[in-house]
């Protein structure tokens, strides 16, 4: 996932998530690029991107498809909802 030139595929659904809980798509486009918090959800099998916007700490499921990312919502969440996530096993290190 170290590639940086990957293609990102906003959807309309993700622009209308992102903006209507504040988030701007390029602090999310960089928390999906660079970020070295990244978990695989078992349950949707998506990869789950880990950062901050501004002082939030968001979680963005994306898919991958090839040569292109697909994020597909952003929410705010917690240390201690991830780390939750991670001792029931729904989330693992990808």
């Amino acid at each position: 996932m170290e590639k940086s030139y990957w293609e990102i595929i906003w959807t309309d659904y993700m622009q209308y998530r992102a903006k209507l809980r504040g988030f701007d798509l390029n602090q999310i486009e960089h928390i999906i690029r660079y970020t070295g918090e990244r978990y695989i959800d078992v349950a949707s099998g998506r990869v789950v991107a880990i950062g901050r916007h501004n002082d939030v700490l968001v979680m963005i499921p994306y898919e991958i498809e090839g040569e292109m990312l697909i994020p597909v919502t952003v929410h705010a969440t917690t240390r201690q909802q991830i780390n939750l996530r991670l001792k029931t096993g729904r989330l693992v290190y990808e």
